[in-house]
């Protein structure tokens, strides 16, 4: 079981960068499949970016390809989200998954496919 437990979310400007983190205090985090949702108001639930055990494959939504990077860090139970160039349709609460499962970058689209969620941190991108 693990939780999880966000943070680097806070108020930006357009075209500014964060970096969110989310640690794990699974003592296996190496064997989740991790992921970044978000969730704007008013919107449903929606796909960032997906890591898979190793790191070795990384995936991302179309709307946040080539300005957001997925990274871990498996020594530190962490996974991070780098995000530069931020657009106001960016500000959303950042939430990070765990799955137990062995994603494909289809599957890891699906928010029922992980198992594990924290609660969630705030980024505005002001304009």
């Amino acid at each position: 079981q693990a939780q999880l437990v966000e943070s680097g979310g806070g108020l930006v400007q357009v075209g500014g960068s964060l970096r969110l983190s989310c640690t794990a205090s699974a003592r296996t985090f190496s064997s989740y499949s991790m992921g970044w949702f978000r969730q704007a108001p008013g919107k449903e639930r929606e796909f960032v970016a997906a890591i898979t055990r190793s790191g070795g494959n990384t995936y991302y939504a179309d709307s946040v390809k080539g300005r957001f990077t997925i990274s871990r860090d498996n020594t530190k139970n962490t996974v991070y989200l780098q995000m530069n160039s931020l657009k106001p349709e960016d500000t959303a609460v950042y939430y990070c998954a765990a799955s137990v499962l062995i994603l494909s970058g289809g599957s890891c689209r699906y928010a029922r496919n992980y198992a594990y969620w924290g609660q969630g941190t705030q980024v505005t991108v002001s304009s």
